[in-house]
């Protein structure tokens, strides 16, 4: 009962921040709480091993993005989701929060989780490229152009305010 109780402690203080992520990559709050769960249930299914990690969170984050590139890859995921607002922070300037999620909503889904993974949950690149399973110079790459697609978007919605 002693690893129930551990892996029910860990859900439990992790699973808010899991589902952050998870909107964060996929911008739907019911499809983000079913990647938490299924992240959290292949957690549990491998608890004995995954326990012994050097750094649970960031091994539940690696489960996570690849059930979130899983589902991305399933023919069903082109599904058309009305999307609704919930607030999960940025009390202070939700105008800059709707248009960074918009904005990283014009990334592909890899470029995405790239960017959420190195600045929102602030991974270094070596992270990065262990959770993706590609070469640092990959990570570096393709953050330099996403970051760099992110600018054009930021500043064509920026012009199209004044136009």
């Amino acid at each position: 009962m002693l690893q129930d109780e551990e892996f029910a402690e860990f859900a439990e203080a992790a699973a808010e921040r899991l589902r952050t992520t998870a909107y964060m990559m996929c911008r739907d709050w019911h499809l983000a709480q079913d990647l938490t769960q299924t992240a959290l249930t292949r957690l549990y299914l491998g608890w004995r091993q995954a326990r012994q990690a050097d750094n649970l969170t960031a091994y539940a984050q690696k489960i996570l993005l690849r059930a979130y590139l899983d589902h991305r890859r399933r023919r069903s995921s082109s599904e058309t989701v009305v999307e609704v607002i919930h607030d999960t922070g940025y009390r202070h300037h939700p105008d800059l929060r709707l248009t960074m999620l918009d904005a990283l909503g014009r990334l592909n889904p890899r470029d995405r989780a790239i960017v959420i993974l190195r600045y929102f949950e602030d991974y270094s690149v070596e992270q990065v490229a262990d959770v993706l399973d590609v070469p640092v110079g990959v990570v570096k790459s393709q953050t330099r152009r996403s970051l760099a697609r992110l600018r054009e978007v930021l500043a064509s919605d920026q012009l199209a305010l004044f136009a």
